[in-house]
């Protein structure tokens, strides 16, 4: 196994100018292969989960033309894949998983859509059982209710479908994104409260851009109107990922330099943007313009911990988890069941490398409460990252306090290839 050594940095200050947001990336690539016309994305994030989306849809017959550095240029096939039968591997990207399950459905043709191993431990059922009540016909080759799926040709009829909540909201995301495709009304009502709310937001902005309207009520009742088409607007920009941000924000937080990130700000659409008031109500003094922030420590460079309600923020929250180790107190996490279902099981695996750091740390079904060390942090820990970017990016922080091994560093690729680098220009010894 490849390893990363991190040194001791005393102090963080710098600029970093942000990757584009994964899941705006996925919506705008899946929303343009399905539009009417041609649209030219910038800032497109170039990543392990945008290349599964990239290969699936030149797998499926669109036409997708790399311009420049982050910029493609993709003709939509106005609501139908060229390809009626495709051997679909995605990886472990759910951001195009779910989304393809549902629009593939609405095809009429034969796909199998697989992924790596802890893909197939990532529970679908939820989002089967919703495209099966309009007539998908979706089996499951191997184990029920997880991957890989087998989509079959069937005529999908559009009624009141309802989908739970409490697992994804990739799921309902991705019957979004579809259900325009039929021309038809339609409506989606949701069981059980909505995790991850700013998500299915973000997806019906991203629908807008694209001439598709949503209707929802109270996060309970989504609404579409008929005679909608999915019609290119030509140009479109990715912001910078606000998940990402969470990183270098929190080393300004922890270290007491001004850190600025670009690409992201007040005019964001992401739910994690709201990370920001988590550090302020840690003690962090918090800069923001429309598309930048800038983060640093406190005067008395001490930060607090929170009792933090976590449900908009799922991504960001686990770097939360790693700045607790920083603030006085005992920091408690709520509302992040969905970490369970991601690419490892986030709560057992940041339980497991929060205690070798000497951390006391109490889990539940949808909690994570963190007591940091008394004294310094625990020296010499080697920080397992469970192939999930975010566990390896998330422990990074922790070199802010003691010098740190994290094993494959490289699964930042699946969202932030250069993570490393970016991080030591703004580390200071």
């Amino acid at each position: 196994m490849e390893w990363l050594d991190l040194p001791l940095a005393r102090c963080a200050t710098g600029h970093v100018r942000l990757p584009g947001s994964k899941s705006i990336s996925n919506r705008i690539l899946l929303l343009s292969a399905l539009a009417q016309g041609a649209t030219t994305v910038s800032n497109l994030l170039e990543s392990d989960d945008t290349e599964r989306m990239l290969d699936s849809l030149k797998i499926l017959g669109v036409a997708i033309v790399r311009i420049d550095e982050g910029c493609y240029r993709v003709t939509g096939c106005n609501g139908k894949f060229p390809v009626k039968k495709a051997d679909l591997f995605l990886g472990n990207a759910g951001t195009a998983f779910r989304p393809l399950t549902a629009v593939l459905s609405f095809m009429r043709g034969h796909y199998r859509l697989s992924g790596v191993p802890r893909m197939h431990e990532r529970p679908i059922g939820d989002l089967v059982d919703a495209l099966r009540q309009i007539g998908a016909v979706i089996t499951y080759p191997e184990r029920m209710h997880f991957p890989p799926l087998e989509i079959h040709p069937a005529a999908i009829h559009p009624a009141d479908i309802t989908i739970n909540g409490n697992i994804s909201s990739q799921f309902l995301s991705g019957l979004l994104m579809a259900l325009p495709l039929t021309g038809e009304p339609a409506t989606v009502i949701v069981n059980g409260t909505l995790i991850s709310q700013p998500y299915v937001a973000l997806t019906i902005a991203q629908m807008a851009r694209f001439g598709a309207q949503v209707e929802q009520e109270s996060w309970r009742r989504f609404i579409l109107p008929g005679s909608q088409v999915y019609r290119s607007p030509g140009k479109m920009t990715v912001e910078g990922d606000a998940s990402s941000a969470s990183y270098f924000l929190a080393a300004g937080a922890i270290a007491g330099g001004m850190v600025r990130v670009d690409g992201v700000g007040s005019d964001s659409c992401q739910g994690d943007i709201h990370f920001v008031e988590a550090l302020e109500a840690m003690g962090a003094h918090i800069r923001m313009g429309s598309d930048w922030i800038e983060s640093g420590a406190s005067n008395d460079k001490i930060l607090k911990a929170i009792d933090f309600d976590c449900n908009h923020i799922p991504d960001a929250a686990m770097t939360l988890a790693t700045t607790a180790l920083f603030a006085q107190g005992t920091t408690t996490l709520r509302n992040i069941a969905s970490w369970r279902v991601k690419e490892t099981d986030r709560i057992a695996a940041m339980s497991t490398e929060l205690r070798k750091l000497g951390a006391q740390v109490e889990s539940g079904d949808d909690f994570l409460r963190i007591t940091p060390p008394d004294g310094s942090l625990k020296a010499g820990a080697v920080i397992d990252t469970y192939d999930d970017h975010r566990m390896a990016m998330c422990f990074s922080l922790v070199s802010l306090g003691t010098p740190v091994r994290i094993n494959d560093p490289h699964c930042v690729a699946k969202t932030f290839p250069d993570y490393f680098e970016k991080f030591a220009a703004v580390t200071h010894q």
